[in-house]
């Protein structure tokens, strides 16, 4: 800014010398190095402010729908184009424009998939946040079925609570919250999914993630009773799953929908050019991953954490379609 100012300064000055040997006369008032710093300060300071601003009001509701297909050779005819919706990260705090949100899930809904999927961290840190939103959310149904898992935000694990005891009863007010908005919680079991007298199998665990982060599912419970199913779902909140302990242990397990990353709610998607400060913690952290037969996607989530705006990493609405093939 120093280097401008004196730059301007000296054409301004140059300028004005050259005017008074045509003319005899000065023209105009030269703006002062004060004025021109503190004018140039406000500037640079309103950049980011509006930018901030813009991203809470508009960048945390400008919810975007993502269509993929996913080929698998396995999937039964009767399932052959059938539609999966997936949310994730709702995050649920009084904080949120209530009918921008209410926008969202109307787009949801106007999707008409098949089966919806929720891929956890339902509120911040208590149950209680959710109370507002039941009936916001509980509007998302599908004819096959709601499902959803709990995310490491579920736990209450962030809170100091005055005892276990106070603890142990928001993680049950977590359960009948789930159950309020009518969606099938998956604790580390499963559910037949059966259309036209065929079946695929939907697992869901509780959180399961690598590093810091609590590893509360049990796969091993999901999965018992499914082996001999032709295709297999797996929820699971935490995209590190994935390569952990999914590909190494379950390699019959088709797709896994997982979310947590929020693509950090912030970066770069231009055609094929993708950058996020996320890349630098998962290794899968927004969109479709494949690995062999294996497919992974990881939801850009619903809401926000922390920070309650979204810089070029809107919140996600996904839509897969299955076929066989």
């Amino acid at each position: 800014v120093l280097l401008i100012d004196d730059v301007q300064l000296g054409l301004r000055k140059t300028i004005q010398f050259v005017k008074f040997r045509q003319t005899g006369k000065i023209h105009g008032v030269p703006i002062t190095r004060g004025t021109f710093l503190s004018k140039t300060a406000l500037l640079a300071g309103a950049v980011p402010f509006a930018g901030s601003a813009f991203a809470i009001l508009h960048g945390a509701y400008d919810y975007r729908v993502r269509n993929h297909t996913i080929r698998l050779k396995n999937l039964p005819a009767a399932f052959d184009g059938i539609r999966i919706a997936q949310i994730s990260d709702i995050h649920a705090t009084d904080h949120y424009n209530k009918t921008a949100v209410r926008g969202g899930v109307d787009m949801v809904m106007k999707e008409k998939a098949d089966i919806v999927l929720f891929t956890g961290d339902l509120v911040n840190y208590k149950t209680e946040e959710v109370k507002n939103f039941i009936s916001v959310f509980e509007k998302i149904k599908a004819p096959l079925g709601v499902f959803s898992v709990t995310g490491n935000h579920d736990y209450g694990d962030y809170v100091s609570w005055k005892n276990q005891e106070a603890k142990d009863r928001n993680f049950v007010d977590m359960i009948t919250a789930h159950k309020e908005l009518g969606y099938d919680l998956l604790m580390n079991e499963h559910r037949f999914i059966e259309v036209d007298g065929e079946k695929i199998a939907l697992m869901g665990i509780e959180n399961w993630g690598t590093g810091r982060f609590p590893k509360y599912g049990k796969m091993d419970l999901a999965y018992a009773g499914v082996k001999d199913t032709p295709v297999k779902l797996l929820l699971s909140h935490d995209p590190s799953h994935w390569d952990a302990q999914v590909r190494s242990e379950y390699p019959d397990i088709d797709v896994m929908f997982a979310g947590h990353t929020h693509g950090f709610q912030m970066g770069i998607e231009v055609g094929d050019f993708r950058w996020s400060p996320a890349q630098y913690n998962y290794k899968q952290w927004a969109g479709l991953y494949q690995e062999g037969n294996q497919y992974l996607y990881v939801n850009r989530g619903y809401g926000c954490i922390g920070y309650l705006g979204r810089i070029g990493m809107p919140p996600e609405i996904t839509v897969i379609e299955l076929k066989k093939g």
